[in-house]
């Protein structure tokens, strides 16, 4: 067993990466040749991802609030509490919170020396965010 005390600051999420304010905690990172890595994201009202995608998939399990997420071509989902994203390898993507709830998720990545974590693509426009089912969150 082995315990690693926190001592990483709380992140704050670049903007070349996310819209609005998110800020990121790790939780782990296995040393190799594991190549998981996970992340809590909290996004304030409003806040998401960029549009992105990850070689070898991405999941997302929400624990707090009201999210969005949309695979590009399909329709803006609602997730909320206990919901699993299943991101495919390489499908471009975005996630983040509702216009009126924050959002806070666990990010589970893989990543090895063949493969980045993720490549992030242009800003989720306005637009785009604005075409969810609000009525529902």
């Amino acid at each position: 067993m082995q315990i690693t005390r926190s001592s990483i600051d709380t992140a704050r999420g670049p903007a070349d990466w996310f819209t609005g304010d998110v800020y990121i905690d790790p939780v782990a990172a296995a040393p190799s040749p594991s190549r998981v890595t996970a992340n809590l994201v909290h996004f304030m009202p409003g806040a998401r991802t960029h549009w992105h995608r990850h070689p070898l998939s991405q999941t997302v399990f929400v624990t707090e609030g009201v999210g969005l997420c949309q695979r590009r071509g399909g329709p803006v989902e609602i997730i909320r509490p206990g919901d699993r994203v299943l991101f495919e390898a390489d499908e471009e993507h975005w996630h983040g919170a509702a216009p009126n709830r924050l959002m806070v998720h666990l990010a589970l990545n893989e990543g090895d020396d063949q493969h980045d974590v993720v490549h992030w693509l242009q800003p989720v426009t306005d637009a785009e965010y604005t075409a969810a089912p609000v009525a529902q969150a």
